[in-house]
């Protein structure tokens, strides 16, 4: 049994004790709300969309004759250049627009009823490729239907789909990604007013693909789009932004 002799220092001791633990609590406490007050942030992510009508276009096409004698598929391939670069010149497409690749030459082998290689050259296939670029979009589009009147003439032509480019994208980057930073902020905003809490700095930000797709269309992706088969198109700019929340 503890005499009076032996209660004062217990006592002290466990004064002691209590006035630690209050301030490992109190210290606890501090460090609790420290990093709570650093760590509160709001992650959003902002856009905007405008939509843009293509100012360039790209037409490809291309003729080709297969003949056994590959002099006689030089001569009829030509006549079918020829008669594509009239059609150009009668529709006002300048030299500067308008490229004829070097022919393409492609040998068939020959074979036997069986399958087996004769080692012999059925035939020869020669191909001349054209390209126009230009930014006379309506007009390349048109001609681009009208050219199936060659294969009327006989011409073996194959066109292909024009694909229709919008080259001011740089000039629209910048106001863009001001829009949807600031789409992000006005989401902040609300996200953190509904909370009681208050949006405070940026603490970081990252911008998003552009998303160029048809209009309307609801395709994304996360390495971008970029349509080239639609002449009116929607063009998409994200960003992800990081907001200090008071």
């Amino acid at each position: 049994m503890a005499t009076s002799n032996d209660r004062g220092p217990l006592m002290v001791g466990m004064l002691f004790l209590a006035a630690a633990l209050v301030i490992a609590a109190f210290i606890a406490a501090s460090a609790i709300r420290y990093v709570k007050s650093a760590n509160d942030t709001i992650t959003v992510t902002g856009s905007a969309r405008r939509p843009i009508r293509s100012d360039f276009v790209v037409w490809r096409g291309h003729v080709s004759a297969q003949r056994q004698d590959l002099q006689e598929a030089y001569r009829e391939v030509t006549r079918y250049s020829d008669r594509v670069r009239r059609f150009f010149a009668e529709n006002q497409v300048p030299d500067s627009a308008l490229t004829f690749r070097p022919l393409q030459t492609e040998s068939i082998p020959e074979f036997t009823s069986e399958g087996r290689p004769t080692g012999r050259i059925a035939a020869y296939v020669l191909r001349q490729t054209f390209e126009i670029r230009s930014p006379r979009v309506d007009e390349i589009t048109s001609l681009s239907n009208r050219a199936a009147g060659l294969i009327q003439e006989g011409i073996v032509l194959e066109s292909y789909p024009p694909e229709y480019l919008y080259t001011r994208l740089a000039e629209l980057r910048s106001e863009m990604l001001a829009e949807a930073a600031a789409d992000a902020h006005r989401r902040a905003q609300s996200m953190a007013g509904s909370v009681g809490s208050e949006v405070g700095a940026v603490r970081s930000a990252r911008m998003g693909v552009f998303q160029i797709t048809a209009r309307n269309s609801t395709d994304v992706s996360d390495y971008g789009i970029y349509d080239t088969m639609s002449l009116e198109k929607d063009i998409t700019a994200v960003v992800s932004v990081t907001f200090a929340v008071k």
